[in-house]
Formats: C-alpha cells, structure tokens, sequence
C-alpha cells in the first residue's frame, strides 16, 4: 500500500472517544500540517493543549459544545451526513490554548493543526457565513465550502476547505500543484484530503505525482481514507454512481493558495 495513503485506525482513547486518525508528529512526514479525526458518543469529552500549533475544528457529523477559556461554543454541527451537502460549523483555537469538545449527540469531529507562533482570538466560523462555490464545467464540476481560505486572516497558516464532486467528475483537476515556494508565482503548501463516498462502499481514483516522476503514485481511495499530498499533482476522478466528498487542510511557510496547472492538461480550462 502506498505510505501517501492511511487507512483508518480506529484507536479507542476513552471511553466513548475513538481516533479514527491520527497524521501528526511521529506518524505524518510533514511538516506544515497535522490531522485527526475523532469520533465521540454523546456526552464524551476531547480536548487538548496546543502546544506551537493552531487548529480549527470542524463538526463533521453530529451536534458539539466546544469550550476554550471562558468561550463556549454550543450546539455547533449542522447534519447528520456529509452528504447533506451543506456547510457546518468549525471553530478556530491558536497556539497555545487548550480546548475542549463535548458530544451532544454521537459525533465525528475533524481537526486540523498547523504550527504557529502569534497567538490569534479563537473565533466561531458559523455555517451561514461560509462561502459555496460552484467551480469548473463539463464533468469537471464540484462543490466547495471554503471554511477558512486564504481571504480570511483568523488563521496564521491553515488553509481548509470541503468539496463535493458528483459522480463521473473529476476535481482537483486539471492537475495543480503548490510545491515551490516561490511567490507570486507559486506557494508551497502541503495538503491532506480525507475521504467519504455515498454510497459508502464506493472508491475514488488519487494521483500523486511531479513533473519528473520521481514522485508518481496512483491510489484507490476508500470511504473514511486519508491521502497525504507532500508535493507533487494530486487530481481525483469520481466514478460513475457514486459522490465524492473531502475535505482539505493546507499549511506551509506562508498563507496563500497560488497553485500551477500541470502543463500538458492546461489546455483543458480554456476549452468553450
């Protein structure tokens, strides 16, 4: 199995807490950007401290109270699948604070690390106020909730976005990558996507590769899968039947998402 693509582990933590993944520290080879989900039966606790790292939290699934400080943020969760294809609620905690999610109802929570140094106010991204965009054409058209983008400057370095893309489509297409840091031509951002397919017994097709192959991997993603984006083109084709929905965290050593188109497949945005 390719070491760009973590299956889910399903460690028990406490009772009623279950890590279904755990890309941080000694188990990612990255460096900008950490990931867990975690699932929660109602009335369980998480939290942790956050040490040098920013996180934003988002209700995937369920209904939450997240607590940091004397903050607290009740209810938060908008459905009850992914597949809703609605915005959720996230909350967005800096360096060096300590949070706290309590299951209302049973419950999966994403969270989403990148380091960081200046500490920023911890803010409530509530569902009503995220952006939904339609992009691309033909059968390169998705859905994307874009959680905290580039344009909102809660964050010190995450980037993190949910897209959906129908069955038969492709997404993250053409081919882009953002691996050079090199602005304004170009950032370096590493990226993860975790992975859900309705039906659940569906897959998606996931290439990662560079320009001269040293890096070049094809994988078949699973419901629940989570593929690691080091560096390199990283397009997704949907099969016939089934949708797909990731979501995305991107980090590197400065904020903006300034991807480039993989040369040979440019051709395919400027098409009438």
């Amino acid at each position: 199995m390719s070491h760009l693509l973590k299956k889910p582990q399903r460690v028990v933590k406490s009772e009623g807490v279950t890590i279904v993944h755990d890309i941080t520290g000694e188990q990612s080879n990255l460096e900008y950007v950490g990931f867990k989900v975690v699932d929660l039966e109602k009335g369980s606790f998480y939290g942790e401290q956050l040490n040098g790292l920013e996180c934003c939290i988002v209700a995937l699934t369920g209904r939450v109270d997240i607590k940091e400080g004397k903050e607290t943020f009740e209810n938060l969760g908008t459905r009850d699948s992914v597949f809703e294809q609605k915005p959720t609620d996230s909350v967005y905690v800096s360096n060096d604070r300590i949070y706290e999610v309590k299951a209302v109802t049973d419950a999966r929570v994403a969270l989403c690390y990148s380091p960081s140094e200046e500490q920023l106010p911890t803010k409530l991204i509530k569902a009503d106020s995220i952006d939904v965009e339609h992009r691309g054409k033909y059968n390169n058209k998705r859905r994307v909730h874009n959680i905290l983008p580039d344009s909102d400057p809660s964050a010190n370095s995450l980037l993190v976005v949910e897209v959906y893309t129908e069955s038969g489509n492709w997404s993250s297409y053409p081919p882009h990558k953002h691996d050079q840091d090199n602005l304004p031509e170009e950032s370096f951002l590493e990226e993860t996507y975790y992975h859900e397919m309705d039906p659940p017994q569906g897959f998606v097709f996931q290439r990662v590769y560079t320009d001269d192959r040293s890096l070049d991997e094809t994988m078949t993603a699973e419901n629940g899968d989570v593929v690691i984006v080091p560096k390199g083109y990283h397009p997704v084709g949907v099969p016939d039947g089934y949708t797909s929905y990731y979501l995305n965290v991107m980090a590197g050593p400065v904020r903006k998402w300034k991807f480039n188109n993989d040369e040979d497949h440019e051709w395919i945005v400027n098409r009438d």
